[in-house]
C-alpha cells in the first residue's frame, strides 16, 4: 500500500499513523532518542500533549483547543506524526508532516493561513509542510532535534520530495523591533530570489530604528538554515504565539553535505 494510501486509511480510522521503517543517522541516537512515526491515537495525543506543555503552558500561546490539555488543529487527522523517545519510551520531541496531497484534501498548508504562498506553489517539483515542532525543554541540546531532522530526511528521500516548507517563529521583543533586527539580519544572507517571495496575510509593522539584533537564533531556525534554506520574505504576525513567523522554503538538493551524508544518499 502506498504512503497515501495509508494515510487515507488512517482518516477513515479517525488517526494518521504510519509504520515506521525509520532509522536514526549518525548522532541522531545521543541519550538513545529515537524518531519514529506515531502508530496510534494514542501517541498522537502525547505528541499533542508535549505540544501543549510547551507552546500553552511555556510559551503562553493562545490555543484554540477543545480538549483540554492537548494542542490540536484541523489539520492533524491529515498530518504524518513524527515522534522523538528516549530510552524509557517518553515523547521528547515531535512534529508533523504535511504531504501535498493530504493538504490538497486538507484545504491547504498551515503556511497558507499565514502567507500568499502563490508564487512558491509554482515551482515544478513535489511539496511537504513541517509544523507544530517542539521539543522537551530537557532535551534541547542538538540530539532531539537531530532525531526529528533523520526521521524527515528518510521520508523525504522515500517520497522524492523536492521541497520542504513551514513556519519558523522569531521573538517579538519589544514593539516587533527584536523580530525586525532578527529579519533584517536574515534577509541579508539568507533572502529568496525577489520572484519567489511570499506576503504575509499579516505583516510585521516595519520600523526604521531597530538595532542589531542581540537574540540568538531560535533552534529550529538555525537548524533550517544549516541545512540550506532560505526565508521567504517578510515575517507575519502570529497574535496567538505572540511571535513573528517567517516562511521557510528548502529545496532537498541543497542540503549541506555534511548533513545529507547522515541524512540523504539519493545517488545510490
Amino acid at each position: 500500500m502506498s504512503t497515501e494510501s495509508l494515510i487515507a486509511t488512517n482518516i477513515a480510522r479517525g488517526f494518521t499513523a504510519i509504520p515506521s521503517r525509520l532509522a536514526p543517522a549518525p548522532g541522531a541516537l545521543s541519550f538513545d532518542l529515537t524518531a519514529a512515526f506515531a502508530r496510534s491515537r494514542e501517541e498522537v495525543e502525547a505528541a499533542q500533549r508535549l505540544r501543549y506543555a510547551v507552546f500553552a503552558e511555556e510559551m503562553g500561546a493562545k490555543l484554540h483547543n477543545h480538549i483540554p490539555g492537548l494542542d490540536h488543529d484541523r489539520l492533524d487527522p491529515y498530518c504524518l506524526h513524527l515522534i522523538v523517545r528516549d530510552a524509557l519510551g517518553r515523547i521528547v520531541g515531535c512534529t508533523r508532516i504535511l504531504t501535498a496531497e493530504a493538504a490538497q484534501r486538507a484545504g491547504g498548508f498551515y503556511s497558507q493561513t499565514e502567507f500568499d504562498l502563490t508564487p512558491v506553489l509554482q515551482l515544478p517539483g513535489r511539496f511537504m509542510e513541517i509544523g507544530r515542532t517542539c521539543i522537551h525543554p530537557d532535551y534541547r541540546k542538538g540530539a532531539a532535534i537531530s532525531a526529528l531532522w533523520s526521521g524527515l530526511a528518510a521520508f523525504i528521500a522515500e517520497q522524492r520530495v523536492d521541497y520542504l516548507i513551514g513556519c519558523a517563529s522569531i521573538p517579538l521583543g519589544q514593539d516587533g523591533s527584536e523580530a525586525q533586527a532578527l529579519y533584517a539580519e536574515l534577509a541579508h544572507r539568507h533572502l529568496v530570489s525577489k520572484m519567489l517571495r511570499v506576503q504575509p496575510h499579516l505583516p510585521l509593522p516595519r520600523r526604521t530604528d531597530v538595532a542589531r539584533s542581540r537574540c540568538a537564533l531560535p533552534p529550529l531556525l538555525k537548524a533550517y538554515l544549516r541545512l540550506g534554506a532560505h526565508i521567504g520574505g517578510e515575517p507575519c504576525l502570529d497574535p496567538d504565539f505572540n511571535v513573528a513567523d517567517v516562511f521557510i522554503l528548502l529545496s532537498t538538493w541543497r542540503i549541506e553535505r555534511r548533513y545529507a551524508r547522515h541524512f540523504l544518499d539519493r545517488d545510490q
